[in-house]
């Protein structure tokens, strides 16, 4: 499953994140995988994203970083299906039980054995991260600003897969390189081993 999380700005239309979207969905269906994608900002059925997520053996959120977070429409998704996916199809309440009132909080989720993968784009370079010297982020990693949207995978049973990053998109842009090293990254993540 792949969803595209981008919003149109007058400042960026969303053209990358579809066409690293295109790219993905190429690769997949290249290695003989079946894909479904949703785009957020055309709109989309709650119960049929939900049946997505059950169906997906692996889950890819495409989306550009905005004010150092998801952009509010695929924030209004998560709200709107995440919500709805409570009632055990994606997770059976938060995980704790009346036994046991504190104990385990988010590990109630239903989508275990499944994985995710975050694919980004940023105005901001790639080293403005993971430097103590550098005032804004003071080292912290691309991981850690995007810790919301791992906690919410988490939440619901799924596992990290290495997430990727288009830095510079606006001020620095190398488009054709973040193409090169997307699907490198791809490769890497999602090669099948050889039977034998």
């Amino acid at each position: 499953l792949i969803i595209n999380g981008a919003v149109s700005y007058p400042f960026a239309k969303g053209a990358l994140n579809s066409a690293l979207e295109q790219k993905a969905c190429t690769y997949f269906e290249a290695n003989g995988d079946t894909v479904r994608t949703s785009n957020v900002i055309k709109g989309y059925d709650v119960d049929q994203e939900i049946a997505n997520h059950q169906w997906a053996d692996t889950i890819l959120m495409q989306f550009p970083i905005n004010w150092m977070t998801v952009p509010w429409a695929f924030k209004k998704y998560m709200d709107d299906v995440y919500t709805a996916g409570m009632d055990g199809r994606l997770c059976a309440g938060d995980g704790r039980t009346s036994e046991a009132p504190k104990a385990n909080y988010g590990m109630g989720g239903a989508l275990t054995g499944k994985n995710y993968m975050l694919s980004v784009t940023l105005n901001a370079p790639a080293e403005a991260f993971d430097d103590p010297s550098e005032p804004f982020f003071e080292g912290l990693s691309l991981d850690a600003l995007l810790a919301p949207v791992h906690f919410n995978a988490k939440f619901f049973g799924l596992k990290a897969l290495p997430t990727f990053a288009a830095f510079d998109v606006m001020k620095n842009p190398d488009i054709d390189s973040d193409f090169e090293r997307f699907e490198a990254h791809l490769h890497s993540v999602f090669i099948k081993p050889e039977a034998g």
